[in-house]
């Protein structure tokens, strides 16, 4: 018997031979998503009374479900609905949203479901269950036009607010097609229901009556928001809207930033500061589930201009915690605007003029914007001298005027940040732009112009030939206006190609938005092909746990937070790349939570591609594209670098005092390496030249007092020559940090920090560094 009929028997008629499936896990992997859409039904018919077999193939069954896509026949759709049917005695509910979802996904014309149907409208509304509301209404259109009216009454009754109200207008009007799509992105309490295809939103977007209600719908937003900051709607925190309209807005904004409305941009510039600010002195503000729940749309659908708009609304809040809330949430939003390439790149231009200046006069003075790589500065000058800070005319007479220009400041330095991270983050999706677009809206424009330069692109002048190209230094190749250009990776690179750009960028002193020229690779290691489909490379370290979780946020990674708590031991980080096409997940453990510091223990990293149906399957490692393993393994390599408690200058004992000093010993890996790839090119052109040296693992300073080892992975000194550890804590932005560096990298400002210090130790006035120096010299 085939495995579709050995597990439907299983789930609806056991015999003594189905008692193996209590032990034989089979390959679900081998359904067809047909196969699935006919066990489904099934699946959900098997009650609590069911013999235990039956139980354990029906959940089974359901999980991988509900990570693919299965497709259903319209006998099967009949068969799912009876199933919502008759377990409404037993469950008191039905999942009205995987019903509508065997319609979606239906390989036919839709069946006769009216009478299944009206039994499950009727029964919602006799129990009075509006916790699917979209889907019940989807499911009383296909009762009859009765029982959908009825279900506006009783929704209309609820729900409160006229822009809810109006939600309900419109989506009573839908053709019923039209409300069965919108019940699969509208009601998220389903628990077997499988992703939504990406192809559902478009279709939705694509609903003329959807698009208007959208614009009505934001529009009264950013009315009402601007009627409580004037007064005309009394404030109250967080009262601005119910909690009915804050989800209707919600769905308006997604499909508005779906179809990418060209009016959208500035609405949101009324919108997001009418909710975040109360109208008076108060901390709080209008509506911060709002704000929330546009956040959490943007990181569905991203734009440029919502990212920007959220990073003003951050800086501008009262409220304490929610700036802390929005940097997490952004951390998404800008990982999934890399993926968005359709929109990421687009900047508006604000009224700079070439070479990213803009000048306006105020009061015989000139105040000057200017943006050079990756930030802008607010200067002024008189007949062409510049000033040191704001003149006091100035300041006096037209303090608007300069508010308003640091304001444009904080705003181009926003979108900045949100161009380099698109950009950086298109590594992985492979993003390739053609030529003329390329060069008219990045390459010249006033804003985006000085980072995209500074950056090492690939033209594919002719078929094959992908020539590299450093805006800034040199001229751009021939090329026709649909030819692709590609951001350059030195992966793709020879060795001494790799060199030659490096040392072109610190010859010319360049410095590049991210790290790119010297960017780490990490290719597939013979011990990794051996293990075929996780890799060791990460494993077995102790790190800070907080500071490694407070990493995966910031790269946005997702991980659930450890802690004594039930399952609360372990977890496994995870981020899709490629445009979702593939996934990592690098596990670890929690190791110690007793003491002063949460310590975990980490663990292999694994790669998932995305298969046909939507689900995820493990893969060999040597399936996974080089750049996406290389940018992966980097990510790992960063948050096991930093949090490690060998990086900790101040570990003195305890039971991983071991592993601090073994690590110590171990070879540099690709960050480190790369670090001091760096320091050869950058330290002959400092003043401390002379007492440096890089021998193998460390940067050796020879100060007045003694000679020092600062390790190039973990920053941390040791003394000649007794090798007597150093304990400096360190001060940010020091004089290190004030040496050109090619890229930003917060320790190689710190190892260049500790460098200058002990070059002139003699100098040192600090007690607790020169006792221990003077201990042992």
């Amino acid at each position: 018997m085939e495995l579709t009929a050995r597990l439907l028997q299983a789930m609806t008629d056991p015999t003594a031979q189905d008692e193996e499936f209590r032990t034989w896990y089979p390959d679900l992997s081998a359904l067809s998503e047909q196969d699935l859409g006919t066990l489904v039904p099934a699946a959900y018919a098997v009650g609590r009374e069911a013999p235990f077999v039956s139980m354990s193939v029906r959940l089974r069954i359901e999980d991988e479900a509900k990570q693919r896509q299965p497709r259903y026949t319209p006998e099967a759709c009949e068969r799912m609905f009876q199933s919502l049917v008759d377990g409404l005695a037993q469950r008191k509910w039905a999942d009205l949203v995987l019903g509508t979802g065997t319609l979606v996904r239906c390989t036919g014309p839709w069946p006769d479901l009216s009478r299944p149907a009206r039994t499950l409208a009727e029964f919602f509304l006799v129990h009075d269950r509006l916790d699917q509301p979209f889907a019940l209404l989807a499911i009383a259109g296909l009762a009859g036009d009765d029982i959908l009216r009825a279900v506006d009454r009783r929704l209309r009754q609820k729900w409160k607010g006229p822009i809810v109200h109006d939600e309900l207008d419109t989506v009573v009007r839908l053709a019923p097609v039209e409300r069965v799509l919108l019940a699969q992105v509208a009601d998220s309490r389903s628990f077997n229901s499988p992703p939504v295809p990406s192809e559902v939103w478009e279709r939705i977007a694509a609903v003329p009556a959807c698009a208007e209600f959208a614009r009505r719908a934001l529009e009264a937003a950013a009315e009402r928001a601007r009627a409580v900051q004037e007064g005309e709607v009394p404030f109250r925190a967080d009262s601005a809207f119910t909690g009915d309209e804050v989800a209707a807005v919600g769905l308006a904004a997604r499909i508005a930033l779906l179809r990418d409305e060209p009016w959208l941009p500035a609405l949101f510039d009324r919108l997001l500061p009418g909710i975040s600010v109360a109208p008076t002195q108060a901390k709080t503000l209008p509506s911060q589930a709002l704000l929330y729940e546009l956040v959490r749309a943007a990181q569905e659908f991203p734009t440029p201009e919502l990212v920007t708009a959220i990073r003003t609304v951050r800086g501008n809040v009262r409220h304490a915690g929610v700036p802390k809330q929005l940097d997490k949430m952004l951390k998404k939003v800008e990982a999934a605007l890399a993926e968005r390439t359709e929109v990421a790149l687009r900047l508006p231009d604000l009224g700079f003029g070439p070479g990213g200046v803009l000048r306006r006069e105020l009061g015989g003075y000139t105040a000057l914007v200017t943006i050079t790589t990756g930030r802008a500065e607010l200067t002024f000058e008189k007949d062409g001298t510049a000033l040191k800070g704001v003149p006091v005319p100035v300041r006096r007479d037209h303090k608007d005027d300069v508010k308003e220009l640091r304001d444009l400041v904080k705003r181009v330095n926003a979108q900045l940040v949100t161009l380099a991270r698109a950009l950086e983050g298109g590594f992985t999706a492979d993003a390739v732009h053609p030529f003329g677009r390329w060069r008219d809206t990045l390459l010249r424009h006033p804003i985006a112009g000085p980072s995209v330069g500074a950056l090492l692109w690939q033209i594919e002048a002719a078929p094959g030939d992908w020539r590299t190209v450093l805006p800034e230094a040199g001229e751009l190749p021939d090329a026709a206006d649909d030819a692709p250009v590609r951001l350059w990776h030195p992966i793709r690179s020879r060795p001494d190609e790799v060199r030659a750009w490096r040392d072109l960028l610190v010859d010319r002193r360049i410095r590049q938005p991210f790290k790119q020229a010297f960017r780490e690779i990490y290719l597939l290691t013979p011990a990794e092909a051996d293990t075929v489909t996780y890799s060791n490379r990460f494993a077995a370290h102790l790190v800070h746990y907080r500071r490694m979780f407070a990493l995966f946020r910031a790269r946005g990674w997702t991980s659930a937070l450890l802690g004594p708590w039930d399952g609360g031991g372990s977890d496994e980080a995870a981020r899709t790349l490629a445009a979702g096409e593939w996934r990592v997940r690098f596990s670890h453990v929690l190791a110690d939570w007793q003491g002063e510091h949460e310590i975990a223990g980490t663990n292999r990293v694994v790669f998932d591609r995305r298969g046909d149906g939507g689900g995820w399957r493990e893969a060999a490692l040597a399936d996974v594209p080089p750049l996406v393993f290389s940018e992966a393994m980097r990510d790992v390599d960063l948050f096991v670098g930093v949090s490690s408690i060998a990086a900790d200058p101040m570990w003195e004992d305890g039971e991983a005092h071991e592993y601090w000093v073994r690590a110590w010993y171990a070879d540099l890996g690709e960050s480190a390496r790369s670090r001091r790839d760096a320091l050869e090119r950058v330290l002959p052109r400092t003043r401390i030249a002379d007492r440096c040296t890089i021998d193998g693992r460390h940067l050796v300073v020879r100060g007045e007092l003694r000679t020092y080892r600062i390790h190039l992975g973990s920053a941390n000194i040791v003394m000649e020559p007794d090798d007597a550890f150093l304990c400096i804590v360190p001060e940010r932005r020091a004089a290190g940090a004030k040496v050109f560096l090619p890229f930003e990298d917060e320790r190689l400002s710190l190892i260049l920090s500790k460098a200058f210090l002990l070059a002139a130790d003699a100098a040192i006035d600090d007690e607790s560094i020169l006792t221990q120096i003077k201990r042992g010299a």
